[in-house]
């Protein structure tokens, strides 16, 4: 039967990043266009023969031997560098297809004659071909040769106008030591003419890009229309996943269990699972496209987490779920994986889906959307209106006991006698006075607000912080 073929299944689904039908061959520039941008991404199958609803129409009177030596008398004389295609005849219910299946190329990149590299490179974003722009014909000619963005050298900066702190205090941390020769190891520098030159996957690291950002939103409602809360986090990646874990957490509900007579309070998407995706958005995001960052919102009914790029290096969807892994960001992989914040290439998803199973909630949905990478973390729904004030983004029962007191930690202690000294004082000044990192204090002073002890009037530079109790 034709519904248990894989090639129907597949053109029923419709098209998609590696699948293209058409009623007829295409016009010369039309076919090199389709077949240059499967072996830029993902490879892929143009199938003629099918048309726009689906339906199998054959090859009607056509020679297929002619036909076949059209194709290649097309990709001869329109497509550069070489494709080799395969060529070949489907028989679905008594009705033949002609497929021309073009594999991931090894010469990236690949581009129509007509126009040259600069103007007539493409790639496949979903069903659609798209004119690669500078920044994606330079990832694909790193890709040649094996090579990822965040290992080239930035010349523009030099080694000595960093401060190399946030890393290295990450590596003692781990009890490990960031001396030179490590960070040559890590690719974190590199030495050109006897100098030694920072790469960018370390200014990365340390945030010295203007677009290494994340951007949480807090969403009234299940639209954009109406902001709650909105925060931009720059600085350091480790500084950016900690502070974009406590904003999902500040804005996510508890639930609380009795077990015997223990409470235990956990939120409505288990931690881990939700870490684990920001550890990938920012491990796996495009960075060479300097005009996006990662985004996440949260809205009543989700959590969205959204990375700029889409899958590297050619893979599908399907080869994501069966574990393959490829890495965009080599430098920033190796670090990560230093620091014990990656555990085994590949079982992300496996452990993210794990996590919420384990948990008992909704699994999340992955998907490639173009250009992009989302995630969608499903919420448990509220009977309280969160909208309105009542239980904003804090499940009621982590402010139980607040009128009876509160047990406050010595280290938040510390935090809380500065504000009231200084109240002025921003994040990071009160960080620099008291000898911490700023992302410690941000999670005090989070901690803080969360039990109603302190608020914010005025804006992070001009405001002040009030001692509510």
């Amino acid at each position: 039967m034709a519904s248990k073929h894989p090639l129907y299944r597949q053109i029923q689904q419709g098209e998609s990043k590696t699948l293209e039908f058409k009623r007829q061959l295409p016009k010369g520039n039309s076919l090199a266009k389709t077949l240059v941008a499967f072996a830029n991404t993902a490879g892929g199958k143009l199938v003629i023969g099918v048309d726009d609803k689906r339906t199998l129409r054959g090859l009607a009177d056509n020679d297929l031997f002619e036909l076949k030596d059209q194709i290649a008398s097309i990709i001869y004389e329109r497509c550069s560098p070489t494709l080799l295609p395969e060529i070949y005849i489907e028989n679905i219910n008594h009705v033949e297809l002609l497929v021309i299946e073009v594999f991931r190329g090894s010469s990236l990149p690949y581009y129509t004659k007509q126009k040259g590299k600069k103007r007539a490179c493409y790639i496949r974003l979903g069903a659609t071909n798209r004119l690669a722009g500078q920044e994606k014909i330079l990832e694909l000619e790193l890709q040649r040769r094996n090579m990822s963005f965040d290992e080239q050298i930035d010349y523009e900066v030099t080694l000595e106008q960093l401060d190399l702190s946030p890393i290295v205090e990450r590596f003692h941390q781990m009890h490990k030591q960031l001396d030179q020769q490590q960070l040559l190891n890590l690719k974190l520098i590199k030495k050109d003419n006897n100098k030694l030159w920072p790469t960018i996957g370390l200014l990365i690291l340390l945030g010295y890009y203007e677009h290494v950002e994340i951007k949480c939103s807090r969403f009234k409602g299940k639209t954009m229309a109406v902001f709650l809360d909105k925060k931009e986090y720059t600085g350091d990646l480790f500084s950016q996943l900690e502070q974009a874990e406590l904003f999902i957490k500040n804005h996510l509900h508890l639930k609380a269990e009795i077990l015997g007579l223990q409470r235990t309070d956990t939120f409505e998407i288990p931690i881990p699972a939700i870490r684990e995706a920001l550890l990938n958005a920012v491990m796996h995001r495009d960075y060479s496209n300097r005009g996006r960052d990662i985004k996440i919102g949260i809205y009543d009914d989700i959590l969205n987490i959204v990375s700029p790029g889409g899958l590297p290096n050619g893979l599908t969807m399907e080869d994501v779920r069966k574990g393959r892994s490829e890495i965009r960001n080599i430098v920033i992989a190796r670090v990560f994986k230093q620091l014990e914040l990656v555990e085994q290439w590949g079982s992300g998803i496996a452990r993210i889906e794990q996590y919420c199973a384990d948990a008992k909630v909704a699994l999340p949905k992955f998907s490639e959307s173009g250009d992009f990478i989302d995630w969608e973390f499903p919420r448990i729904k509220q009977e309280v209106d969160e909208s309105e004030g009542i239980n904003e983004g804090i499940n009621e029962g982590i402010n139980e006991g607040i009128n009876e007191g509160i047990n406050i930690p010595d280290n938040i202690q510390l935090v809380l006698d500065a504000i009231k000294a200084h109240p002025h004082l921003s994040a990071p000044k009160l960080a620099e006075q008291l000898n911490f990192s700023v992302a410690t204090v941000e999670r005090h002073i989070m901690w803080l607000k969360k039990h109603q002890i302190i608020n914010r009037i005025g804006s992070k530079k001009t405001g002040n912080w009030v001692v509510c109790k």
